[in-house]
């Protein structure tokens, strides 16, 4: 294994499983929350994943009690408080989505317990989404108070339609892995316990198939992503005007706080 994955990208813990197999766990405070040096590794490391000839398939899980939380306090308030920051985060969160999904090694996520913000994005992403039973997954941004960027006007449409989509976007209610399997969200449902066993299971089944049919196949059908990308492009661009504004401070206030929020900003465009 030539690449030193821990020196590249240090956010994560990284192992072998088995042969032709990276696997990739969140393992960070705070429910595994993406940082400030977090977010901008899970941007990159599918890039590395790409050109690693070693990497036949990836897998990405959580540790301990849940997959990610999202981004962490002080990513949100960074974004918040400085434009710059605001921007680099902007053209990472644009490249997470595009880096997961022309990342040419098919990737299987195994998401339990809390499934939010940008470890929702890569976990949603995958190629196949293995969920928990109780999972609990959920797009927060409007609860946050911006709109709902990252990777949802991608996916959630096509994934589960729309009236489903404007349904979990907008309210921000959360659903079950069982639930998000029912509606076609994520590719398989089972036991808490058994999450990251599947994922091993799946990417076995990957090993054993041809690798180039999987890559290519990979990127035939992610057309139907790339044909979204003027949606995304508006969507992350409102969710990121958004941080500028009033509203995002009393959803971070409210999250501290542990209250519900009482947002007072503009209510027309």
């Amino acid at each position: 294994m030539s690449i030193d994955y821990a020196e590249r990208h240090p956010s994560f813990r990284y192992d072998w499983p088995k042969e032709g197999v990276l696997r990739i766990t969140f393992d960070a405070p705070g429910l595994n929350a993406v940082g400030i040096d977090g977010h901008h590794d899970l941007a990159e490391v599918w890039l590395t994943v790409d050109k690693d000839p070693d990497v036949h398939v990836a897998v990405l899980q959580g540790a301990g009690k849940g997959f990610s939380a999202g981004g962490s306090f002080d990513l949100i308030e960074g974004m918040i408080d400085d434009f710059a920051m605001r921007t680099r985060v902007m053209r990472e969160a644009r490249d997470l989505v595009w880096n997961v999904i022309n990342c040419s090694k098919p990737i299987v996520s195994a998401m339990h317990g809390p499934a939010v913000g940008a470890g929702l994005v890569a976990g949603l992403l995958a190629d196949v989404s293995i969920a928990g039973r109780t999972a609990k997954i959920v797009d927060g941004h409007t609860r946050l108070g911006v709109a709902a960027g990252d990777h949802a006007a991608v996916c959630w449409p096509l994934l589960v339609g729309m009236a489903k989509a404007k349904y979990y976007l907008m309210t921000c209610d959360s659903m079950t892995g069982e639930e998000a399997e029912r509606i076609g969200l994520v590719s398989l449902c089972v036991d808490d316990d058994q999450v990251h066993d599947k994922a091993l299971e799946v990417a076995d089944q990957l090993l054993a198939v041809s690798p180039s049919a999987v890559r290519w196949t990979k990127h035939a059908l992610n057309h139907w992503y790339r044909a979204a990308g003027p949606a995304f492009d508006a969507s992350l661009a409102l969710e990121f005007y958004g941080f500028g504004g009033p509203d995002v401070r009393e959803g971070v206030a409210s999250h501290r706080e542990k209250r519900s929020p009482d947002f007072t900003g503009p209510t027309s465009e």
